[in-house]
């Protein structure tokens, strides 16, 4: 490990040093809070050893600033005898444990011993929950694309981490769902989820939602009414569609995530508010920041993670799991005794675009599932516009004036085959499901067609 020592004894500095370099261990040192800092800052230490009473920045205040710094090593300050009161707050302010002085070798390797256990022991269970979180988080989320397994692992490397996100997408494509998993897989999952359509609530009620008012601020404010920013505190907030928000309040929105604090309508104080924002646009708002109807200073704010989602037909391979998932929970919860698609039927969500996305696939399952008669939703279940065949997809199929059945029928074959291959990235096994052939079948023709 790496161990910086931060004491104003310039013995004491050198024969730690000594004693934890025979142990095995990487040591730097500092001769007070200030040096400590900037060491601590280039050096990124796992342990500090830090003494309380020292000149210019003293022990209590370094591991303050260390910490506001996102500082993650484990500290142990030391101190003189008969300072447990000093100690406990030491404790209290961030520190992992505390070594009175004067101490022997013998207790400084033991508290290191313990401490470096203690660690390893957090990191182990932290490893564990991220593990749990990251088996649930596709709970609600099937990722099967490559586009989308980024999308969600972007999601999962930023959740423990206060940055804001920006989530952007087409209507439909589930930018709620990830900013729930962001919430959930968070240290604020505890803590309130609170979600606003930006672009469903009135302009003149926009600042009171946001900000909350006192009583008498406006004519029918009857009493005092805390916004969303205070509903959220300790939590997140979601901003959907938050490129409908006017430029004037633009502006509040700004000051409060650069403050973080809010002042309602009517007060003269401001509240401090610990929130972390998610928002999330099917608007392109780097397009709408050069046409100045977004503010620049705000995007910058906001889209300090962006997370872009694919429609839903740049990732076609995760419908046939998307209809199983679908379907068992409307199931459930419809009562209905239907356990599956007919592969006639599979074949037409496949080859439609799905302009509405997920939300518009889900649409169109349920009322399926209300309308059929049978254990399975066959093609007469589903909506005449996804059955209706376009000129375009006749064309492939009847391409030239060769009506040899044999040859279009190879031609049509190997086209699904290249179809199912493309919208798979190449993966056999689900390409085979998609095309309702065997693995070994899929090969042969793969070879027979000479694809790749």
């Amino acid at each position: 490990m790496k161990v910086l020592v931060v004491d104003d004894d310039a013995g004491l500095r050198k024969s730690l040093g000594l004693i934890l370099s025979e142990a095995g261990h990487e040591v730097v040192s500092a001769s007070d809070g200030e040096e400590g800092l900037e060491v601590a800052r280039v050096e990124r230490p796992d342990i500090i050893l830090c003494d309380v009473r020292m000149p210019r920045v003293d022990g209590l205040e370094f591991l303050r600033l260390y910490r506001a710094e996102s500082g993650e090593a484990v500290v142990v300050v030391m101190t003189a005898y008969g300072s447990r009161e000093v100690a406990v707050e030491a404790v209290k302010g961030g520190a992992s444990d505390y070594i009175p002085k004067p101490f022997g070798v013998d207790e400084v390797m033991l508290r290191l011993a313990i401490t470096e256990e203690r660690e390893e022991l957090r990191k182990e269970v932290g490893r564990l929950r991220n593990e749990v979180r990251a088996d649930a988080r596709f709970g609600e989320i099937v990722a099967r694309s490559p586009l989308m397994v980024r999308a969600l692992e972007v999601a999962q490397r930023v959740a423990p981490h206060d940055s804001p996100v920006l989530i952007s997408g087409n209507t439909g494509t589930g930018k709620e769902l990830v900013a729930r998993l962001i919430h959930r897989s968070s240290d604020r999952a505890d803590e309130p989820f609170v979600a606003v359509n930006c672009g469903a609530i009135p302009g003149n009620l926009l600042e009171s939602e946001f900000f909350g008012h006192v009583k008498g601020a406006f004519t029918g404010a009857d009493r005092d009414k805390e916004g969303l920013f205070e509903a959220a505190r300790g939590g997140t907030l979601f901003l959907d569609e938050v490129g409908e928000l006017p430029v004037e309040l633009q502006v509040k929105l700004l000051r409060a995530l650069q403050e973080r604090e809010v002042r309602r309508l009517g007060s003269t104080t401001s509240t401090d508010v610990d929130v972390r924002v998610i928002s999330a646009t099917n608007r392109d708002l780097e397009k709408a920041v050069r046409e100045e109807e977004f503010r620049p200073d705000l995007y910058y704010r906001l889209a300090v993670v962006p997370i872009h989602l694919p429609p839903l037909r740049e990732r076609a391979e995760e419908i046939p799991e998307l209809v199983r998932h679908l379907l068992e929970r409307h199931r459930k919860r419809l009562g209905l005794d239907v356990d599956g698609v007919t592969p006639e039927a599979m074949e037409i969500l496949l080859d439609y675009t799905w302009p509405g996305n997920i939300r518009e696939l889900e649409n169109v399952l349920e009322r399926a599932l209300v309308l059929t008669t049978g254990t399975q939703l066959r093609p007469e279940d589903l909506p005449e516009q996804l059955r209706v065949r376009t000129p375009d997809s006749l064309d492939m199929e009847l391409h030239g004036n060769d009506l040899s059945v044999k040859r279009r029928t190879a031609d049509l074959e190997k086209h699904l085959i290249e179809k199912a291959l493309e919208r798979t990235g190449g993966n056999r096994t689900q390409a085979a499901e998609f095309l309702d052939l065997s693995p070994r079948a899929l090969r042969y023709k793969i070879k027979d067609y000479g694809l790749s």
